[in-house]
């Protein structure tokens, strides 16, 4: 593992994965902390994040005492080797969690993720006694069959909602030819065999999460439609709705913002919502600066989605 610079309190460093090279950036180096973030970057995409919202992240947590290291997976962003997906990261995301213990000092780890980097924390988190929870923001469990049901009970349900709907077709200027086609391209949809075949990689996410006990924070979009997604399997399948009534989650709905978070004042709630769990669910991590002056909200599954 070798440093490459560093600058304040933030260190850029490469560790080797496989006889391939990452790179992340460590912020918080000298944080004396027992428990760290290691950020999961969804795909395609690099350490930077959207909007700068993982630099931004980790910058905010360090400032209230958490060591945070980002990272690119191998194959993507400044990461040497050949490019894979979220279902194939877990080399990745042990290197990285190797390096923030040993540079930061760290004896446990939350793993923090946004999409199918929020699936891949789901599918590795159990195996690795170090992880100590788990912040997942609009978790990726996308099907052709949740495809087609939050389509026809999202959109359709709204447009019927909608005056402009209504003056279109008192005015004759709805195609309810087209539209009465796409209905039935996504009830096909549902009846078909690939619809109904088990999710390989959202079985695994609810294998990793039933056999996780540590704490679970979940950050959900009002208006994305992946987050619709993750809402309605939780919904309607059993196995997952047991989950976040059993299991300790805290959850947190941010109601205007979309997938990536776009907005300042968005991206600023996910880290206060971060940092506010942090401190609540790891109050003794800390030594020079102790987290957990205050508890964070607890949101109820039942009574958001319900």
């Amino acid at each position: 593992m070798t440093a490459v610079s560093a600058a304040a309190d933030e260190l850029a460093l490469t560790f080797a994965v496989a006889g391939d090279d990452c790179i992340g950036i460590l912020h918080g180096v000298t944080a004396a902390a027992r428990c760290g973030v290691v950020v999961i970057v969804g795909g395609p995409q690099y350490r930077v994040g959207s909007h700068r919202q993982f630099v931004l992240l980790a910058r905010a947590l360090a400032a209230g005492g958490v060591p945070v290291l980002r990272f690119d997976y191998r194959g993507l962003g400044d990461s040497s080797g050949t490019a894979r997906d979220f279902t194939d990261v877990d080399n990745d995301v042990r290197g990285a969690i190797d390096t923030l213990c040993t540079r930061a000092g760290t004896e446990r780890v939350v793993l923090w993720g946004l999409c199918d980097a929020a699936s891949a924390a789901l599918m590795y988190a159990h195996g690795d006694p170090r992880v100590a929870g788990l912040a997942l923001l609009n978790p990726w469990v996308h099907s052709p069959a949740t495809d087609a049901r939050v389509r026809l009970q999202g959109y359709y349900r709204e447009r019927l909602r909608s005056p402009e709907f209504w003056r279109k077709l008192a005015r004759f200027q709805f195609d309810w030819r087209d539209s009465l086609a796409s209905i039935r391209a996504h009830v096909s949809a549902l009846r078909s065999p690939a619809a109904q075949a088990p999710e390989h990689f959202i079985a695994r996410m609810r294998k990793g999460w039933d056999a996780f006990d540590g704490p679970v924070l979940l950050i959900l979009s009002g208006e994305d439609f992946t987050a619709a997604e993750f809402r309605l399997l939780c919904a309607t399948a059993p196995e997952w709705r047991s989950l976040l009534t059993a299991k300790p989650v805290d959850v947190v709905t941010i109601d205007a913002a979309n997938h990536t978070f776009a907005r300042a004042d968005w991206r600023q709630a996910v880290a206060s919502a971060t940092l506010d769990w942090l401190r609540g669910s790891f109050s003794d991590q800390s030594a020079q600066q102790p987290i957990g002056l205050r508890q964070s909200a607890r949101g109820k599954w039942e009574s958001e989605n319900t």
